[in-house]
């Protein structure tokens, strides 16, 4: 049984810092692309970023390019979003995501090609 667990979200002051991670099990995390995605109320689940299934690749949506690092320890199945410089906009539900490395790419917008997610850590930016 696959399982995908979030940690890490809160409560921040625009200008802070948070980093969330998230762990897998009962997959070969090395066989997959992992992702961020995030979502608020009424909106589409858009993607923040995406990192290759060996680490070498990474990618970010432009709003926060600069501001964000995706990385990825395979030794312990886990990916970590560190999130600097946050803007009230980036408030929302983060979910992590998980796609095989052999049919999608790094940073696959479309939802229904990330096979397996977790349950979402909310992160609240205050101005």
């Amino acid at each position: 049984q696959v399982k995908v667990v979030e940690s890490g979200g809160g409560l921040v002051q625009a200008g802070g810092s948070l980093r969330v991670s998230c762990t897998t099990s009962g997959l070969t995390f090395a066989d997959y692309h992992m992702a961020w995605f995030r979502q608020i109320p009424g909106k589409d689940r858009e993607i923040v970023s995406g990192i290759n299934y060996s680490g070498s690749s990474t990618r970010y949506a432009d709003s926060v390019k600069g501001r964000f690092t995706i990385s990825r320890d395979n030794a312990k199945n886990t990916v970590t979003l560190q999130m600097n410089d946050l803007k009230p906009e980036d408030t929302a539900m983060y979910y992590c995501a998980v796609g095989p490395a052999a049919r999608l790419g790094t940073c696959t917008r479309s939802v229904t090609s990330w096979s397996y997610w977790g349950q979402g850590t909310q992160v609240t930016v205050s101005s």
